[in-house]
């Protein structure tokens, strides 16, 4: 099923979505891209149906051809002090804001989401696999932050963050269990299962 281009009748339309929701460590990161209603490409979905090697390739494309793109992260003490859905909103906000264009509508992928000015919006569940500038914004938001947590790994590769990104697999949680906790991690979420509990 190919995407669509667009959801409503304006022609400012920005696509906007965030990846690492779901992490133990680095920030949650949103991007929104407006593109152009004669935007086609047959390559692109949501981010997580794609390789890396495609999301790689159509990084640029979505760069060079849209109208606007931006991408902001929110880091992990922000993450702890206002909650998660509170910092994917603002991240999501943040990229909004950075656009070259105002944008004249909004869609989001998900269900939640405040308003941002004064410019409608609408919320799409699944809206990374429906509409084309949420795929795109999905693509930006996971390149940028995957990005991010290979430059981290650097620091603390015992995480090896440069394969799960900071994602709670089980050798994330087992390498906490053996180092401990660094300051990229977000110490609100459950690091470790309830018998493994830190003291932090």
């Amino acid at each position: 099923m190919s995407l669509k281009n667009q959801y409503s009748t304006f022609t400012l339309e920005c696509g906007t979505d965030e990846a690492g929701r779901g992490c133990l460590a680095g920030p949650v990161t949103a991007a929104a891209v407006i593109l152009p209603t004669s935007f086609k490409n047959t390559l692109l979905n949501d981010s997580k149906q794609l390789s890396e090697k495609k999301r790689t390739k159509l990084k640029p494309i979505i760069e060079d051809t849209s109208v606007s793109f931006a991408v902001q992260h929110i880091y992990e003490s922000e993450i702890d002090t206002i909650n998660i859905l509170n910092a994917s909103i603002k991240a999501m906000h943040g990229a909004i804001s950075e656009l070259k264009s105002t944008p004249e509508y909004i869609i989001v992928d998900g269900n939640k989401f405040k308003p941002f000015k004064n410019i409608p919006h609408t919320t799409i569940i699944k809206g990374d696999s429906k509409y084309l500038s949420i795929a795109a914004a999905s693509v930006l938001a996971k390149t940028y932050r995957d990005s991010y947590m290979e430059k981290i790994h650097e620091e603390f590769p015992m995480y090896n963050w440069k394969q799960n990104k900071g994602y709670p697999t089980k050798e994330h949680r087992a390498a906490i269990k053996k180092y401990g906790i660094t300051k990229y991690h977000r110490k609100s979420f459950r690091l470790l299962p309830e018998q493994y509990q830190l003291d932090i």
